[in-house]
């Protein structure tokens, strides 16, 4: 993602995106997860992935789930299947020997688009 230096609002706005494609990921890689684990898996403060998750369930990306009294969250089974298809070609990338086309692939496999 290309980062703007622009005004506060545009660089908090850039931040949740780049969350929203992280808690995305976290959710593909690990499947149902409880709240706060996100905020630790992902690596942000709570007002940023909490953001970020509303950023997803706007776009009806997860589902919710309460369990004990715990707010759980997943990938909706679309969503799960893209990341399966998305995260295949980028895993026999890194399979695959060392070339400049499959670093360019990889890196472009760590662009997350919402």
């Amino acid at each position: 993602m290309q980062k703007r230096h622009g005004n506060k609002e545009e660089v908090m706005k850039d931040k949740i995106i780049e969350a929203a494609g992280k808690t995305w990921k976290a959710l593909g890689e690990n499947g149902e997860t409880a709240i706060p684990d996100i905020t630790k898996i992902i690596k942000e403060k709570d007002e940023i992935a909490l953001q970020a998750i509303g950023w997803l369930a706007r776009e009806d990306k997860i589902n919710y789930a309460i369990k004990n009294n715990k707010t759980f969250i997943s990938l909706v089974e679309s969503e799960m299947q893209a990341f399966k298809r998305f995260m295949q070609p980028a895993a026999a990338q890194t399979a695959q020997p060392a070339t400049k086309s499959a670093g360019k692939a990889k890196a472009a496999a760590t662009r997350w688009v919402l």
